[in-house]
């Protein structure tokens, strides 16, 4: 049975064919109310003017740095690579490509559930993104690179320096017995820090490069249509958006439903309760 039907997806979720209008499928109804959804929604105006200055000075920091760590660390892993580790790190790389699909689940999760914009530091830099996609799905698709990136690039710097870091510091022999190790770091940073561009092309359609919806069709990455059923509010589900291979298992063991009911259990908290929140600003 399908985690959601069609037609929950079609009432509870942005259209794709009508990204911001907001459609119902009410036969003659006609909008009289402010916008559910999209750039027009007064909570999604209000987060997206608190986009600050010093936040971008962050991004273009992290998005740069995170790029020359790239460029460092592939070059120096084409240096070490000998073709009786090829198997080895295909593996490896298929397997931090899996842990990359946890962590933007884990993090999408913690984000969407729990926490204010009003906490600090993290309120307004961090998870006022997460509050404005879910009132604007669209605004990511109108964000450029570095605002996109910025802190998906953030996460992976740490990962990228530490490989930096081994290579200039440890002998030959240590490098090729830890190649496994390397590979898998590399492509989970790699993946970590194109999560966010892949979530992107999730929310774009029209006009994206012919090998971006190749890769779309063949579940290599995040597909159009697997990402829509997490926009099914109240946003409880598929959260991973890397791939989103780890969805359906994790939703099979309500992996994320059982963690929400021990934190409440735990704290009092409610889950989502200021996403709910910024939901209802609506005029």
């Amino acid at each position: 049975m399908p985690l959601k039907s069609d037609r929950e997806i079609l009432e509870n979720s942005m259209h794709e064919d009508d990204p911001n209008c907001n459609s119902s499928l009410q036969p003659g109804f006609i909008e009289k109310t402010a916008p559910r959804w999209g750039p027009q929604n007064k909570g999604a105006q209000e987060l997206a003017n608190l986009y600050s200055p010093g936040k971008r000075a962050q991004e273009l920091i992290c998005v740069y740095t995170c790029i020359a760590l790239m460029i460092i660390d592939f070059i120096l892993i084409l240096k070490h690579l000998r073709f009786d580790r090829i198997c080895v790190t295909f593996v490896s790389a298929f397997f931090g490509i899996i842990t990359a699909d946890f962590g933007s689940g884990l993090a999408h999760w913690a984000a969407d559930t729990w926490g204010s914009i009003d906490l600090p530091v993290l309120g307004k830099h961090f998870l006022r993104p997460f509050r404005e996609h879910h009132l604007d799905p669209t605004s990511i698709t109108r964000h450029d690179f570095i605002e996109t990136n910025g802190d998906n690039f953030m996460v992976s710097i740490p990962m990228l320096g530490f490989l930096a870091y081994n290579f200039n510091t440890k002998s030959y022999s240590d490098i090729q017995q830890d190649f496994g190790w390397i590979s898998y770091l590399f492509l989970l940073s790699i993946f970590v820090a194109m999560t966010n561009q892949i979530h992107k092309w999730s929310h774009t359609y029209w006009g994206l490069p012919k090998w971006v919806l190749l890769l779309q069709s063949y579940h290599i990455i995040l597909p159009r249509k697997h990402h829509r059923i997490h926009h099914v509010a109240p946003h409880e589900t598929y959260f991973c958006i890397t791939t989103g291979w780890l969805n359906w298992p994790l939703e099979k063991f309500r992996f994320w439903s059982t963690l929400e009911c021990l934190i409440e259990y735990m704290t009092g908290l409610k889950p989502r309760d200021d996403d709910l929140k910024w939901a209802k600003k609506m005029t």
